[in-house]
């Protein structure tokens, strides 16, 4: 099983949509096997489902932005 750290959303931002898809690819398949030992009782670390999904979702809102132009993260307000 891969560990994959967290990573703060400019350094989602700076990677290509091809490396955000394909990380979004190993995250979903890491959450489903975490799921599956979390029915068979054998998951270490529970909080881990957590902070998959919420990267997961950190992804997924990323490449919405993009979608739609909206620049987060680099604004200021004055």
């Amino acid at each position: 099983m891969t560990y994959h750290k967290i990573l703060p959303p400019e350094e989602l931002r700076r990677m290509s949509p091809e490396d955000r898809r394909k990380k979004l690819q190993e995250l979903r398949l890491e959450l489903m096997k975490l799921r599956a030992k979390q029915r068979t009782g054998t998951l270490g670390n529970p909080a881990r489902i957590r902070m998959l999904r919420r990267l997961i979702a950190r992804i997924l809102t990323i490449e919405r932005e993009e979608q739609l132009n909206i620049r987060r993260g680099s604004e200021k307000s004055a």
